[in-house]
């Protein structure tokens, strides 16, 4: 058997030899075929591997018997007797393939195949390293799709390695706006001369599941620096998505993690924008305990700690069994130093001079925590106040350089100049009506 298999290969490579030489693609390209189904057909895998091998190192190799010949064996991979042969076949396959911009889509899915093994075998920073090698955002001719199912399971594999700043780097080569484009109105005529992108595989999720994937990796990668509002503007993008919306089981827990990660995300303009757009929402209705969170935040009135951690506690710690996990480990110890935020906001707009005890009784800390909390918000510059300590004061006024004193005062001189013409038109109108009285 095996010396007919030989005797054939060997008539088969005299045919390749003479086509490749006339420069003759399909039937060179139909050798090359027929020689690698020979091997697979006699499951004779390691000549399978030589012959591989020899064809693509022949003088003048056509580069679509190359092309074809890849694209066969890669049909065979799943049917390898043992996991040992097929990674062997296909590091054949990549070494075939390296370096070869025509079968460089081929090569990245070889790579990914042989990353999905390595980590079955529990060796992830060596898949993370085999993926990382693989630049797909440069493939012109790979579809959209299997571009960013490539690029998130790179981002994937470094998070699970724990490499969170490579995971970044990932991450940034594919802008969220792709996930926003219309797939019908994409769809273009091939121009002359344009490359031509092929179909991505039927394994590939379409563009709204890899919409979700990529923003619960971004939850992940968030969640590791604790950045509340970038967490709170994924699971955001998540809830946008129809599949979601549409299933109350799905959208209520995302909901309810919107809500948390709002009040735990720090003030500033992006969260109050984002704060007043949710509480818009007519879902919310459905979770009016959050409803009534959110309202409490938005509302100029100091929160007692104590009557909200009371009331939200039990939410809080079922949120360890919804979906998307539980919220972390400091997200208690945060959220009380957000109402601790809200409230000193709060006292701000209300009072332009209070002493640090009665600031520290609205506030229900002690006189050196009070302090410190209000200096972290003047470091971190979302309050502006000045203590006098030796007079226990604090003062939340701006102070105000020459030239806004100097626009002040020409403001207010102006409004008083307005005020004295307004009178004289109204005395001088009032003169003319009395006149004209009297000579009636």
């Amino acid at each position: 058997m095996e010396g007919n298999l030989e005797a054939a290969i060997e008539s088969l490579l005299n045919v390749e030899k003479q086509m490749r030489l006339a420069g003759e693609v399909s039937g060179t390209r139909k050798a090359v075929i027929d020689i690698i189904q020979l091997c697979y057909e006699a499951r004779a895998w390691k000549t399978l591997n030589d012959q591989i091998v020899l064809l693509s190192k022949r003088r003048g190799q056509l580069k679509q018997a190359v092309t074809a010949m890849v694209q066969q064996a890669m049909q065979y991979i799943d049917e390898t007797p043992d996991l040992e042969m097929r990674i062997e076949l296909i590091k054949t396959l990549n070494s075939v393939s390296a370096g070869k911009i025509y079968v460089e889509i081929e090569r990245a899915r070889l790579i990914k195949k042989l990353a999905k093994i390595r980590e079955e075998q529990g060796q992830i920073a060596e898949a993370a390293d085999l993926m990382q090698e693989v630049a797909v955002e440069t493939f012109g001719a790979m579809a959209k799709t299997e571009k960013i199912a490539f690029i998130l399971e790179q981002v994937r594999l470094c998070l699970d390695r724990q490499d969170y700043v490579r995971a970044q780097i990932l991450s940034r080569k594919i802008s969220p706006r792709v996930f926003y484009v219309d797939p019908s109105k994409e769809k273009k005529k091939p121009k002359e001369g344009d490359a031509v992108v092929e179909e991505a595989p039927a394994d590939i999720p379409s563009l709204l599941e890899l919409k979700r994937i990529y923003y619960e990796l971004m939850i992940r990668y968030h969640s590791h620096s604790n950045d509340y509002l970038e967490i709170c503007r994924s699971y955001k993008a998540i809830y946008e998505i129809p599949s979601v919306k549409e299933d109350p089981s799905q959208w209520i827990p995302v909901l309810r993690k919107i809500c948390w990660y709002l009040v735990l995300s720090p003030h500033d303009p992006m969260q109050s924008s984002l704060l007043n757009s949710t509480l818009e929402d007519k879902n919310l209705s459905e979770i009016p305990h959050f409803r009534l969170l959110l309202k409490q935040l938005v509302t100029m009135e100091v929160i007692q700690w104590t009557s909200l951690w009371d009331t939200y506690r039990a939410e809080f710690e079922n949120e360890n069994n919804m979906l998307g996990g539980p919220l972390g480990d400091k997200a208690a110890e945060d959220l009380r130093q957000r109402i601790i935020e809200h409230n000193i906001l709060v006292v701000a707009k209300y009072y332009t001079k209070i002493t640090i005890k009665r600031l520290a009784e609205l506030l229900c800390l002690s006189l050196q925590d009070t302090e410190k909390h209000m200096s972290d918000m003047v470091v971190s510059k979302s309050l502006v106040a000045k203590i006098d300590r030796p007079m226990g004061i604090v003062c939340f006024q701006v102070a105000k350089d020459s030239n806004d004193v100097l626009n002040s005062w020409a403001m207010n001189l102006e409004k008083l100049l307005d005020l004295v013409e307004k009178s004289c038109h109204q005395i001088h109108k009032e003169t003319m009506v009395h006149k004209a009285a009297l000579r009636v």
